[in-house]
């Protein structure tokens, strides 16, 4: 169970970067990919961020680190491919002192990137009327190609007793707001005020972040015997939760018609040790999954307490986290403290039944998360400072290989035991903590870890047309 974070504060100003140092306009003949764990750093080496491998790539903080965040789904557009973004989010910061904390809700737009082609391809004739379009000047492109204007951050920052081990934002009503704390409340925050604040504000009068205020929250559970991890809203049923503790207790929280919650005192009965994650099943009202500290995930029925439908012994080590695939409903997935993790198949689940088992990265699994537009793609993060992207869809094919990697030689010294699943490593964030997807932005990624907060598009995840 990988969960503690340095508390070091994230200084306000920082050096600035000169243009090209950091980030190369594309591969030299003398680079090679480095991996964390398995390559050292021999003297007169360094480390550069190939910045053409992303069509954007932006990074921002605000203040505390931050143990967990969630991205708010808004109003903007259900199917985003067309840059500049906006994205919104909430997080909550992991302070030195327990009265220093707060819940930041954040607003960041103008994030700029690469302007591609969606798929499926336009006619020959379109094409070049497209590519002569795309070659004419413009200033506002650096020399990767990007988009060279910086986001606009805007915060709201609202008072939170405690550190704050996870946070999540509802998908029917993303205004509301659940909150696991290390004083072991669990809180429900109205964060509506806020956002709409955010939205109505002009970005380049609005900057930075705001002086923290103080709210109630709409309801706090003291029930718990400890402090948690686990939080999960229901996206079949809205206003439903789970939160779960260190004392393997998960609770059941009930919306009312008058804006509160009715929390059962009887817990769900089956782990032996601390309930790490909690997954509402995408189509299922009253079927959850678990994973826990005692090596296993277990599936649930919301109406029977004493013990779970099944439960499966899933790694050698701690499951830290569990994610339940939204577009292929039968798949979950699940990431170990042994830094390994594997794919589950419901229609067969049962111990050594799995669908894939990797075990690329070498630290603990912190997050993990199945793309919300293609069904075969998840995104893991790792205690080794990796942020890996995979497609469970592709196979070696050991001719094409060997005829890419002819050609791959002659520009980079590539690694020849990578999973050919593999599609893309993110790195430069220390002690990566959390991961999502942006559920209306096709390939947009947002990690936090000790050093903030990173937002990513990999160059070779296509913008596909959604299917009519």
């Amino acid at each position: 169970m990988a969960r503690n974070i340095k508390k070091k504060k994230v200084p306000k100003k920082t050096k600035p970067v000169k243009k090209g140092e950091g980030a190369s306009k594309s591969v030299q003949q003398s680079a090679k990919v480095w991996q964390p764990g398995v390559d050292k750093l021999e003297e007169g080496e360094e480390l550069q961020c190939d910045i053409s491998a992303y069509d954007c790539l932006h990074a921002f903080h605000i203040g505390w680190p931050c143990l967990s965040f969630d991205i708010v789904r808004d109003t903007l557009g259900l199917v985003r491919t067309e840059f500049p973004h906006t994205v919104y989010c909430v997080a909550g910061t992991q302070a030195d002192r327990a009265a220093s904390n707060v819940i930041g809700i954040s607003r960041l737009s103008n994030i700029s990137g690469k302007k591609r082609k969606l798929l499926p391809v336009v006619s020959d004739e379109d094409e070049s009327e497209s590519d002569s379009s795309s070659d004419e000047e413009d200033d506002s492109m650096d020399d990767s190609g990007m988009d060279s204007k910086k986001p606009t951050l805007q915060v709201r920052m609202v008072a939170h007793q405690g550190c704050v081990n996870r946070i999540r934002s509802m998908e029917q009503q993303p205004h509301i707001v659940a909150t696991w704390a290390d004083n072991g409340y669990v809180q429900v925050w109205d964060f509506s005020a806020h956002l709409n604040s955010l939205a109505t504000s002009d970005p380049r009068m609005s900057t930075g972040m705001s002086n923290v205020t103080r709210q109630a929250p709409l309801q706090i559970f003291s029930g718990h015997k400890d402090e948690g991890f686990a939080l999960d809203w229901s996206p079949v049923t809205p206003g439903r939760l789970l939160s779960g503790d260190c004392q393997s207790c998960i609770n059941l929280w009930e919306p009312t018609s008058d804006g509160k919650w009715i929390i059962d005192k009887s817990f769900f009965k089956g782990h032996t040790d601390s309930v790490e994650d909690l997954q509402w099943s995408p189509t299922e009202a009253n079927v959850f999954a678990s994973c826990s500290v005692d090596r296993t995930v277990a599936i649930w029925d919301a109406r029977v307490r004493d013990q779970p439908v099944i439960s499966v012994k899933a790694h050698d080590a701690d499951v830290n986290v569990i994610s339940w695939n939204r577009l292929a409903s039968c798949m979950i997935a699940s990431g170990s403290d042994d830094g390994s993790f594997s794919i589950w198949d419901l229609r067969s689940f049962k111990e050594d039944s799995l669908v894939a088992h990797f075990t690329y990265h070498k630290h603990p699994v912190t997050s993990i998360e199945w793309s919300s537009h293609e069904a075969s793609t998840l995104a893991v993060s790792s205690a080794d400072n990796q942020l890996t992207i995979w497609d469970l869809s592709l196979e070696r094919d050991e001719e094409e290989e060997a005829e890419f990697k002819k050609e791959l030689k002659e520009i980079v010294d590539a690694p020849e035991d990578l999973p050919p699943q593999l599609l893309f490593v993110h790195q430069g964030q220390k002690d990566l903590k959390e991961v999502h997807w942006h559920a209306q932005i096709p390939g947009l990624l947002m990690s936090t870890a000790a050093d903030g907060f990173n937002v990513l598009k990999p160059s070779n995840i296509e913008n596909v047309l959604p299917q009519q």
